[in-house]
């Protein structure tokens, strides 16, 4: 496992870690048991880095972190974030005191005195332009509550404007795969020049660029890639990258060809991923150990040439970029 400093911070985080929706909730079915032996495993092999959201099953995947955890809290790093449990246009969602139980509700959760990284998930671009809950957060940080804070943006612009006005975001969570490249133009070497740590989530497109989904393949009615398809529930780009999935499964067919060599598609899409400067790690999600094995092979899985970056930086502009739906 190779670790990489997360921005200007003193966090050395796995550069493959792991996401917690899909054991938290609103993947379909899961199961508690094999969620915390997979969250044993990853830390078996070298994943000192877990990211989550309050939001996630309301809670629950922050209880199963703990106690996973549990005893080993100084050789883990945890990343939550907050505000989807609220109203996120509403201003008050983001005032001291909202930020504070939101706050003190994941340490709780969590069983810890402190969050290593403490994230806004997915707020409105006019709560970041106006800002005060940057302020919230440099208290909790001056009172120990936090160690640093970031900000999970649903766009380039958006994140490129934390960039350059807040100096305290210490690191970006981004939408970002083979499928979903824009970042690459200006994000990353903007986060590169100013030290913020990226996070790349969604790092499979939900499950399309594990090849596992045909035209024809369905959802129980308590996944997400059920019920937020075309965006309904919440944001688009979160489920599919953007993409409409029969779209979706096409396109991941046609770049089907990067995993000779390198395992299966999935690990070949995490490791293009690992390739790119700027990118502090990628955070897949998992229900079971398998996944998780299978996931962390993408560490020693040969790197990409400059020829098949370039081909596949031309598939997708010519071929993905016009079908992606949804701010980005």
């Amino acid at each position: 496992m190779k670790y990489k400093q997360l921005g200007s911070t003193d966090l050395k985080i796995s550069e493959l870690s792991f996401g917690t929706w899909a054991i938290g909730g609103a993947w379909g079915q899961s199961d508690d048991q094999e969620a915390i032996r997979g969250l044993h495993r990853a830390i078996d092999l070298g994943v000192n880095f877990f990211d989550t959201a309050d939001v996630y099953g309301d809670g629950h995947s922050e209880e199963l972190i703990a106690k996973a955890t549990k005893g080993k809290e100084n050789d883990s790093y945890i990343a939550t974030k907050f505000c989807r449990s609220g109203d996120i246009h509403d201003i008050n969602t983001y005032s001291p005191e909202q930020v504070r139980a939101y706050c003190e509700a994941s340490l709780k959760r969590l069983e810890r005195e402190r969050i290593d990284l403490f994230q806004v998930h997915c707020p409105p671009f006019e709560i970041i332009k106006e800002g005060s809950v940057f302020q919230v957060l440099d208290e909790l940080q001056q009172e120990g509550k936090i160690r640093y804070y970031g900000v999970s943006v649903e766009t380039v612009e958006e994140g490129l404007y934390c960039m350059d006005n807040y100096s305290n975001v210490r690191a970006l969570q981004v939408i970002f795969n083979v499928l979903r490249q824009k970042p690459l133009e200006q994000l990353l070497p903007k986060a590169i020049e100013k030290q913020i740590g990226i996070l790349a989530r969604v790092p499979l497109a939900s499950g399309l660029l594990t090849g596992k989904f045909s035209k024809d393949s369905s959802f129980s009615s308590d996944d997400h890639r059920h019920f937020n398809r075309d965006g309904t529930a919440f944001n688009v780009g979160e489920t599919f990258s953007g993409l409409p999935f029969e779209k979706g499964v096409e396109l991941s067919e046609k770049v089907n060809w990067i995993k000779e060599g390198r395992g299966s598609l999935t690990q070949a899409a995490l490791r293009w991923i690992l390739d790119q400067e700027g990118i502090t790690c990628a955070i897949p999600g998992f229900k079971t150990v398998k996944q998780i094995e299978d996931n962390l092979k993408a560490i020693n899985v040969s790197t990409f040439t400059k020829q098949e970056i370039e081909k596949l930086s031309s598939f997708y502009k010519e071929e993905v970029h016009q079908h992606i739906r949804g701010v980005y």
